[in-house]
């Protein structure tokens, strides 16, 4: 028996093992199929406080990882096949092991839609990025694309005109699908231009480990045209991880939960911290605020229980 399972390994899960262990709760982290969340896809991050020159993604992960383990959190390799909220304790299975808990931490976090482009993957964190707010400040006085047409990518185009020469946002249809004030902010920016009809075919330049520009196929033509810039931002959205809750957790209609009093979901001894839940500001400082929340949650339902 359990006191405290955590599902995920990124910013929040960490975190909530951290302030789990430090209160003798010995929880065990099941580490998920992207095991240290987003940051192990980044390379320098320079918002993290503490870390006046910046930190390496990974290096930052492998950090909390080990402070965790200092304090006696276990580490379980694998993801969770199935979780049986319905009662108490709570049941999760993962990797051919049954295991009970009187307390669940949902950190699996959400993963950004890519276009599914090799190039694409191998250039990720080299130009390729899902995060304006993380990655915006490279780009200062550079050209970049936005590949999209929703809310997302408005968003993240706005921003990156604080600091780029030129944003170019690539949508595939003629119009956007953004907000009608999104809409009329992005039409009046003289940094951004808009190249419509067109997918993004290809991510240039792989063999130089750097973004040179991106292959366009206009998508009523079929022609292709190379567009230079240093940078691609996904515009696409994300997918929160929790497919294997539906149906058991309140969750947003598309799919991030819902939590309340903190990182409680509708379920008792049940909380959720992270991108699982916060669809708004996808930081890895707020995934580590909200870990830290949902470690407190669990320890004080705990005592009541107590």
């Amino acid at each position: 028996m359990r006191n405290v399972v955590i599902i995920g390994s990124g910013c929040a899960g960490l975190t909530a093992a951290i302030y789990a262990a430090r209160a003798n709760l010995k929880p065990l982290v099941i580490r998920g199929l992207e095991a240290g969340g987003q940051l192990t896809l980044t390379t320098l991050v320079e918002n993290f406080p503490g870390f006046p020159k910046g930190v390496q993604g990974p290096e930052l992960i492998e950090r909390m990882q080990n402070q965790a383990a200092e304090f006696g959190a276990e580490f379980m390799e694998g993801h969770v096949s199935r979780a049986d909220l319905s009662r108490r304790p709570l049941v999760i299975e993962a990797e051919s092991e049954t295991i009970q808990t009187r307390t669940l931490i949902i950190a699996s976090g959400a993963s950004a839609k890519m276009l599914g482009l090799e190039s694409e993957r191998k250039l990720l964190g080299h130009g390729v990025s899902t995060c304006a707010t993380c990655d915006g400040y490279f780009y200062r006085g550079k050209e970049v694309v936005v590949v999209g047409g929703g809310d997302t990518a408005a968003e993240e185009a706005m921003f990156l005109t604080r600091h780029a020469a030129q944003v170019g946002i690539v949508h595939r249809r003629d119009q956007l699908r953004a907000s009608k004030i999104m809409q009329d902010r992005l039409y009046h920016n003289p940094k951004i231009n808009f190249i419509w009809d067109s997918v993004v075919v290809d991510v240039l330049d792989v063999d130089r480990g750097e973004v040179t520009g991106v292959k366009l196929k206009n998508t009523k033509t079929g022609d292709e045209t190379i567009k230079n810039c240093h940078g691609v931002f996904m515009g696409i959205g994300h997918s929160p991880n929790t497919s294997l809750f539906r149906g058991q957790l309140d969750m947003n209609e598309v799919g991030y939960l819902i939590t309340h009093d903190g990182t409680r979901t509708n379920l008792p001894g049940v909380f959720a911290a992270g991108d699982v839940q916060d669809h708004v500001y996808r930081q890895a400082i707020t995934a580590a605020g909200s870990g830290c929340m949902a470690a407190i949650d669990a320890e004080r339902f705990l005592e009541a229980e107590h």
